[in-house]
């Protein structure tokens, strides 16, 4: 490594030191803005995220996606947003991606989800560490970027989407899709301790259990729709233990699994009810077919129907029926080869910063990397957060975000940044 180096990348990690107060104050502010997803109306964050960097001289594009279109997909509003940092002919484009929209925050909060407090070098609030920590490590890497390294080719991309909790495809896939956009390697928010090339793929579907109602005096004259979802239920969930069999080859992802995630049914206590709503949660191994996964499970639910119908002499019209939705099909995310220069320069600089060298590995969640990926664009997962999900308390109460991981992060990115524009 050559003094010059060296040079800038110490000058890089000072001035991020420097303008970390105003760094937090930016993650405050935008963490102060609601993104609760469901009822998903996104697009007063992203303007109001497009305010702040102006400020930096930052100029956001604001990709208004069609309101019919994120009506029909179940969400009020997404404005996404692309900033653009062209540094001269030659080099590569470099995306770095960060989602808004999170779940809502559900109870047993001992902070307001929304507040963005601050204790004991945490901040906690919903999306401190899932992903509007990111917005801020990615903003202030390039800020730092370009007032020290001065990179002189190549571009760098803020993609700030508000689609991830359902899937991604309004939020990076509809930019892909729209032409907006095709950087030659990508970063995604992440966590500060691993850099992840793979991750799972998610199916998730509805199925409506159809009986017949009834007076809950009368049972017999009806058809119990939320008994027969019992069985299936039991059918899915017994699955679980053949799936603990199919061990994944990948690093940091285990076996397949299934979650029910929400049940709706019955009208009133004293009525048998006659439909009931099931929404399941498939995670999938890179190793796995999504097609054939979905067909196994389809295949599940019907034995349990024709079980539950037969040992109550269920026929014809009194017989119970299900309906079945796709509601998501997210493909696993396959390392490309052209990822090594980014997996590179995250583990280089992530040992020099906090002292060890961050793992390559995969990942059981399913995130927006593999709609770049599908379009033959390396990419791979990195950004501030804690050793696991379930440390940064990420889709529950209290979420929480160590401060100094979004420091140390944050001069990762930029180093990273540094070498990759050289």
């Amino acid at each position: 490594m050559t003094q010059d180096r060296q040079a800038t990348y110490a000058a890089l990690d000072a001035w991020i030191d420097a303008h970390f107060d105003e760094q937090v104050q930016f993650l405050q502010a935008l963490v102060q803005v609601p993104t609760d997803t469901p009822p998903g109306n996104n697009a007063p964050h992203a303007e109001r995220t497009a305010e702040l960097i102006q400020a930096f001289g930052f100029d956001a594009e604001k990709h208004v996606v069609p309101t019919q279109q994120v009506k029909d997909y179940g969400m009020e509003s997404i404005t996404n947003l692309i900033v653009r940092r062209p540094y001269g002919a030659g080099g590569k484009t470099i995306a770095l991606n960060a989602h808004g929209d999170v779940v809502p925050p559900g109870e047993g909060w001992s902070k307001d989800p929304y507040g963005a407090e601050i204790e004991d070098g945490k901040m906690y609030g919903r999306a401190t560490a899932v992903s509007k920590s990111d917005f801020s490590t990615f903003t202030f890497a390039v800020r730092a970027l370009e007032a020290v390294a001065k990179p002189a080719q190549g571009n760098v991309e803020l993609h700030f989407t508000y689609d991830e909790e359902f899937g991604g495809l309004l939020g990076p896939g509809w930019l892909l899709e729209q032409g907006l956009t095709q950087p030659d390697l990508m970063v995604a928010a992440g966590f500060s301790y691993e850099v992840v090339t793979a991750h799972n793929g998610c199916l998730q579907m509805e199925v409506t259990v159809h009986g017949k109602m009834a007076h809950a005096a009368v049972p017999h004259t009806g058809v119990d729709a939320l008994q027969a979802a019992v069985v299936i239920m039991n059918g899915l969930y017994a699955e679980n233990v053949k799936y603990q069999q199919v061990l994944s080859k990948v690093p940091g992802i285990k076996h397949p699994y299934l979650n029910i995630g929400r049940i709706e049914g019955g009208t009133n206590t004293n009525v048998i009810p006659g439909k009931v709503v099931l929404k399941l949660d498939r995670r999938m191994i890179p190793e796995e077919n999504p097609a054939e996964v979905e067909a196994s499970i389809r295949a599940v639910i019907a034995k349990a129907v024709e079980a539950f119908n037969t040992e109550h002499s269920y026929q014809g019209d009194d017989a119970v029926r299900v309906q079945i939705k796709r509601l998501l099909l997210a493909n696993a995310m396959t390392p490309l080869a052209g990822n090594a220069p980014l997996v590179d320069a995250i583990q280089k600089h992530g040992e020099a910063v906090f002292g060890e060298k961050p793992p390559a590995v995969g990942t059981p969640l399913y995130t927006d990397v593999r709609l770049y990926v599908e379009r033959g664009i390396p990419g791979v997962i990195y950004g501030a957060g804690p050793r696991s999900v379930l440390e940064s308390h990420a889709k529950r109460a209290d979420e929480r975000l160590e401060l100094e991981d979004l420091r140390r992060a944050t001069k990762v990115v930029a180093r990273s940044l540094a070498d990759l524009l050289a």
